[in-house]
């Protein structure tokens, strides 16, 4: 997790102190040298930040033919979500582009946002507009290496206590090509993009309606297959920008350099998703539920998510008490479909394995070698149902004391 990544040909990157918190960093701009295909998921919650709208035009929207879904920088503060700031929020949100996009010579409409923090609170923006504004000449420049991404990894954190980094790397006809991402997230996170921003860069060609594409099945697998606490945020996204510098050009589905690419998001959304989840607020042990066998990919889903969302669930495992039966409620009123009757379940760490229940039965088991088992840092729940081929696995984080702390004192 400390590893430091590095950033695809022909991308920079800058984390600098934007005047949003008490200290900096807390400003962050990835930025591309040539126009990038862009792509985006976002949150589905109904009051959106004023980021969120303005990205949704640059990304595509399909009810306009005319966007071009073509972006160069991404410009991400910390400290202050913008959302639910009335119309100041939007007029803030264009004054960031248009500023940014004279600093770095682009265009306003090649500028993607994203803000995470408090909700409510108008932007400090004359300090942010100041850092924006002599962000080329200053020591915080944009750069091509480790070092820049690293500290705008670290820029974008919240409550998070580890920045999140993930690279792939892999070659076509021995011209190399590199996927990095980077994100943020720890509280109000939960499927259907919760709060939390991922930033997904590569140098590979690829055609943004394709992009696009690929990007909501693998954020599918991936940030929606996690939650630490069932909240759904305002300003969620996950943005993608390819902007070709390797020359390598992803165009046909089901060739090699098709696949290399799809695994390569795959495994860079993956390991930032499950970041998330282990760092979320107070937590002590990431939880994994893995369901085989399902009646369909959507009932694995549900079913998946629904164990790792559980707050009884949650609760059981950092107190280390085996109570499987809350796993087995939980699949009952997730909304997927399975017969209870024909249900094995097993919980495994590095301690060990003990199964729980087999074909619908209980099973007797030890209680201090159960306890054992579920004080590791990591805990996998294994479901085998008998219906179908459907399998998934979410990824979540136990509940504790810390987490009511937390954010009973967040704003304050």
């Amino acid at each position: 997790m400390n590893k430091k990544s590095e950033l695809p040909q022909g991308f920079y990157a800058a984390g600098f102190f934007g005047h949003i918190k008490a200290e900096g960093p807390d400003m962050a701009l990835l930025l591309s040298d040539r126009p990038a295909s862009s792509a985006g998921v976002f949150t589905t919650n109904r009051v959106k930040a004023a980021c969120i709208d303005w990205n949704r035009q640059i990304c595509g929207n399909p009810v306009r033919a005319s966007v071009r879904a073509s972006a160069r920088a991404i410009l991400i503060n910390s400290g202050n979500a913008n959302a639910c700031t009335g119309n100041r929020g939007a007029q803030d949100n264009r004054r960031l582009a248009a500023d940014l996009a004279e600093s770095f010579k682009i265009e306003p409409e090649e500028v993607l946002l994203a803000s995470t923090g408090v909700i409510g609170v108008p932007l400090p923006i004359e300090g942010m507009v100041q850092a924006v504004c002599t962000l080329p000449q200053s020591a915080e420049a944009p750069d091509s290496s480790a070092e820049a991404l690293d500290k705008a990894a670290r820029a974008i954190m919240t409550t998070d206590l580890q920045k999140k980094t993930a690279e792939y790397n892999f070659s076509v006809e021995g011209r190399p090509v590199r996927i990095t991402g980077i994100a943020k997230g720890s509280g109000m996170i939960h499927p259907n993009m919760a709060t939390m921003l991922g930033f997904i860069l590569t140098d590979a060609q690829i055609e943004a309606s394709l992009f696009q594409h690929l990007l909501k099945g693998i954020v599918d697998d991936s940030f929606n297959m996690i939650s630490v606490d069932g909240d759904t945020s305002t300003n969620d996204m996950v943005v993608a920008l390819a902007n070709g510098a390797s020359e390598v050009s992803i165009t046909t589905p089901g060739t090699q350099a098709w696949k290399e690419f799809k695994e390569g998001l795959n495994y860079v959304a993956r390991e930032l998703a499950i970041m998330i989840a282990r760092d979320g607020e107070g937590a002590t042990k990431l939880i994994s539920a893995t369901v085989n066998g399902a009646l369909s990919l959507r009932d694995a889903r549900i079913l998946a998510r629904g164990v790792i969302s559980s707050n009884l669930v949650k609760a059981a495992f950092f107190g280390e008490d085996a109570n499987w039966g809350r796993v087995l409620a939980a699949m009952g009123y997730s909304g997927g479909a399975f017969d209870p009757r024909n249900v094995d379940i097993l919980f495994r760490s590095a301690a060990g394995e003990l199964p729980m229940m087999k074909s619908g039965n209980p099973l007797s088991f030890g209680e201090e070698e159960a306890a054992a088992l579920l004080a590791e840092d990591e805990v996998e729940v294994i479901i085998q149902l008998f219906e179908g081929s459907g399998s998934a696995t979410a990824w979540g984080c136990d509940l504790t004391y810390d987490y009511v702390k937390i954010n009973g004192s967040y704003r304050t």
